[in-house]
């Protein structure tokens, strides 16, 4: 029996999936669905009402939409794989936007990425549920 769940990628600007005339340069899994050049709403939105993903992965959130969209996932019961740019916890909860997707505890863990050392985790959070906050991890 095979294991995994079904996820969905929206890939706006080709830099996930590296999608060239409709096939993925990067093989993403047999249990990928991938919409490439569209925008996160739209895409979110079509992957939710057509392709049922437990999962939905998207690059660079931020604006007032993403956090929007987010919340719609969420309610739909879908999770959420994004990235966010920022150089700190602090410097990600200044951003006015991200801060609405944390205080609507959209994120389950946020992992900050050390900044000299490429692919190492310098911190990572995760939403105590019991507390209604994010609580700093032992790494």
């Amino acid at each position: 029996m095979e294991s995994g769940v079904t996820v969905g990628v929206v890939d706006e600007r080709n830099e996930i999936a590296a999608m060239n005339k409709g096939i993925e340069q990067i093989d993403l899994g047999i249990r990928t669905d991938v919409i490439s050049n569209i925008s996160k709403e739209i895409g979110i939105k079509m992957l939710i009402r057509s392709m049922s993903p437990k999962v939905i992965a998207v690059d660079e959130i931020g604006g007032k939409k993403d956090a929007e969209i987010m919340n719609y996932a969420s309610k739909s019961g879908v999770k959420i794989l994004a990235t966010i740019h920022g150089n700190s916890i602090e410097d990600i909860k200044n951003n006015r936007e991200i801060r609405e997707i944390l205080d609507n505890k959209l994120l389950e863990k946020i992992i900050v990425l050390d900044k000299k050392e490429k692919n190492k985790i310098s911190e990572a959070y995760y939403l105590n549920k019991d507390k209604n906050t994010y609580e700093r991890e032992i790494i």
